[in-house]
């Protein structure tokens, strides 16, 4: 195959694929994109980096990377209530390697096709292998989900299950013995998560707090309680496992699902009054959620097994520091 110029490139791989938003007035091929927005609207805007041999090896399939690569910056919007709307993709490659440009590109189209979000720009560059994603999404003025509204007597809630990423990867180093079918299973949720999207718009008007696990349950409910200026009990017994996790000890699957990182559902608070509107609102979404704790005043995370308050050390990922995986 002959080699690509870097236009001919975007051409083949990242233009064209059948989607097209009415609000997309001009996407690649201008110096910028053009975009329009109606009265009233507001634009989330969030951007996330992968970097070969920090945040994936060669065992992840290039189908795997397109997919997540987006499925994350899904993940921010939908921790903030977003509808998603636009993308734009920074790749550095080493080379134009067909075959993995046509899997990753593959990967993208397709979970950003089902979420009716358009790549619309980005730029593309020689050097070590970095993926950069910046994605924008659409919100009803006001209705925005933080990080820093979460009050006393609200309880908290996770959407799926926690801790099949972090245990993926403790299988990938050999530190966690499992089937092959399990393992299999458990890589399923590393590769290919599912953004919350639809839960994260459900959860306007209801929730006081949101964010995405992203770094491990326990790192990131404390961005909530240390943004709201309050603290919380959180119930080891309610954790949510999947039935592969539950084949682990109760040790193991708790410390996979409290400091493991990568397994992007959405942790939020509701206040006891709106408790029913939620059971409503999410009837039909598909989405299973689970009450683990509840907020109070007495700073920090305190964890609890029954009546009993216990210990949990570690953290979750940190980019800069120790990671417990």
């Amino acid at each position: 195959m002959s080699v690509l110029s870097e236009f001919e490139l975007i051409e083949r791989y990242f233009r064209h694929h059948g989607q097209s938003r009415r609000d997309v007035q001009l996407a690649q091929g201008d110096d910028c994109a053009v975009v329009k927005t109606t009265p009233g609207t507001e634009i989330a805007v969030t951007t996330d980096t992968m970097v070969a041999g920090v945040h994936f090896d060669d065992k992840v399939p290039a189908r795997a990377l397109g997919h997540k690569l987006v499925a994350v910056n899904l993940s921010d919007l939908a921790a903030m209530g977003a509808e998603p709307a636009w993308l734009s993709l920074a790749i550095t490659l080493p080379k134009a390697d067909h075959t993995w440009l046509s899997e990753f590109s593959a990967g993208m189209h397709e979970l950003a096709g089902y979420y009716h979000c358009q790549l619309i720009g980005g730029d593309t560059t020689r050097g070590p292998l970095t993926l950069t994603l910046t994605a924008q999404g659409l919100l009803p003025e006001g209705q925005t989900l933080v990080r820093h509204g979460a009050k006393p007597g609200d309880w908290i809630f996770v959407s799926g299950t926690l801790g099949d990423a972090a245990a993926a990867l403790a299988a990938q180093r050999d530190d966690l013995e499992i089937s092959s079918a399990g393992q299999k299973k458990l890589e399923e949720r590393l590769f290919y998560p599912t953004p919350r999207v639809s839960l994260g718009q459900a959860l306007r008007g209801m929730a006081t707090s949101c964010i995405d696990v992203s770094d491990g349950l326990a790192a990131d409910l404390q961005h909530i309680l240390k943004r709201s200026e309050v603290g919380g009990r959180l119930f080891l017994t309610q954790l949510p496992y999947s039935d592969t996790l539950n084949t682990l000890s109760l040790e193991q699957k708790r410390h996979y699902a409290l400091h493991g990182g990568d397994d992007y559902e959405l942790c939020f608070t509701i206040p006891e009054e709106m408790r029913g509107s939620l059971e409503t609102a999410l009837t039909h979404s598909g989405v299973d959620i689970t009450c683990i704790g509840q907020i109070d005043r007495q700073p920090g995370l305190r964890f609890f097994d029954g009546d009993n308050e216990v210990t949990a050390s570690g953290l979750g990922y940190q980019h800069f520091g120790m990671a417990t995986l």
